[in-house]
């Protein structure tokens, strides 16, 4: 299975100075014309550096380890793009659990399934949430501008309805690379979900598969979508971008905003009211038209994006849409995964709470 290595920055480590081993012009790639510290380089000529600032670990590491509560195994998903999947599910559960379908962070430039962040994350929601959960290796800008991440997106769920039709003709019991995980599966239950940039992906998939691009996805049914801190922009600030101090540690400023967007968005695009950055922009869908499930939206309180979330969480409400909120005080973007402030796990359980809850309630109606 092929694996990417990329930057962030790690629990509680301090920022990584970027040292190049290459004269001032890149190796012959030219002058850098885009750059997150620490993080991701772009050169003129597209070339692309980015850190091994947050390590990959195997599927089988940590709380995944021989004889721990959870199992979780690795798949390719569509070999012709490189998108694969870390599966993950209880080792002995009474019953069939719901799927929660989850995208990873990083701005669409940053992140990945294997990253220890979010493998360590992850592996709590069987126990935590009740639920099994199929984490996608999805394509990064700025080599794959967006709309590729949200076709990756509606790729996966192709997949998961290919699993729940083999579970459906009873052929869970095949043995397979994947059967020990969908035998574990209830596929009418699934729920979207993801934080920052794959939030903004679980937001877009779900309106692409309530507006048909799947077609039929019987057997399988979305029941909601769990949207943590998602990222979204536009050009006017929020109050809470132009006012919300972030700490040196911090996963998301303004700057660092902006320049995710230059490089996630397509090239020539008219800005961050393109409706991929701002769904509630003049441009976007307007959101009575879209079929969207049930959706949690997860705040916290110190984000930039706190504001932008709460605004969109009042437009889906005006809409007419299922709207729960959830708002986490004392800590800001991406704390449940990387741990960088004094609250983050006491707000990261509280978190998990809230996503069981609203698993458990939305699985029953």
């Amino acid at each position: 299975m092929r694996r990417r290595r990329m930057g962030a920055l790690h629990v509680g480590e301090p920022r990584i100075s970027f040292q190049p081993q290459v004269g001032k012009n890149g190796g012959g790639h030219g002058a850098v014309v885009e750059e997150i510290h620490g993080l991701i380089r772009v050169h003129k000529d597209g070339h692309v550096e980015r850190l091994p600032a947050v390590p990959d670990v195997p599927c089988t590491w940590g709380s995944t380890a021989a004889a721990s509560g959870v199992i979780a195994r690795d798949v390719a998903v569509d070999r012709g793009t490189g998108v694969w999947a870390r599966l993950y599910a209880p080792a002995a559960a009474a019953g069939k659990v719901p799927v929660v379908v989850y995208f990873h962070g990083g701005g669409f430039c940053v992140g990945s399934a294997a990253w220890s962040c979010y493998h360590e994350f992850l592996a709590q929601l069987p126990a935590r949430a009740g639920c099994a959960v199929m984490s996608v290796e999805y394509r990064l800008a700025p080599e794959n501008r967006l709309p590729a991440a949200f076709d990756d997106g509606v790729a996966a769920v192709r997949w998961l309805r290919q699993q729940a039709g083999y579970s459906s003709r009873n052929n869970s019991g095949a043995s397979d690379e994947v059967s020990w995980w969908r035998g574990r599966c209830r596929f009418d239950r699934v729920f979207l979900m993801g934080d920052s940039a794959g939030a903004s992906i679980a937001f877009h998939v779900a309106a692409r598969l309530g507006q048909g691009q799947l077609g039929a996805l019987a057997p399988l049914s979305v029941k909601g979508a769990i949207l943590i801190q998602p990222f979204f922009g536009g050009e006017a600030r929020t109050a809470s971008e132009k006012t919300t101090p972030q700490p040196p540690r911090s996963a998301l400023s303004l700057s660092t905003s902006d320049s995710y967007w230059r490089m996630a968005l397509p090239a020539g695009a008219a800005g961050r009211d393109h409706p991929w950055c701002n769904p509630l922009s003049r441009g976007a869908p307007r959101l009575e038209t879209l079929p969207l499930p049930p959706v949690l939206v997860c705040v916290a309180e110190a984000d930039i994006l706190r504001d932008r979330n709460l605004e969109l969480c009042k437009a889906l409400r005006k809409a007419g849409k299922s709207v729960e909120q959830a708002t986490y005080g004392g800590v800001g973007h991406a704390f449940q995964v990387l741990h960088n402030y004094h609250l983050s796990q006491p707000r990261t359980q509280e978190m998990l709470a809230h996503i069981r809850a609203f698993v458990s309630a939305r699985s029953t109606s």
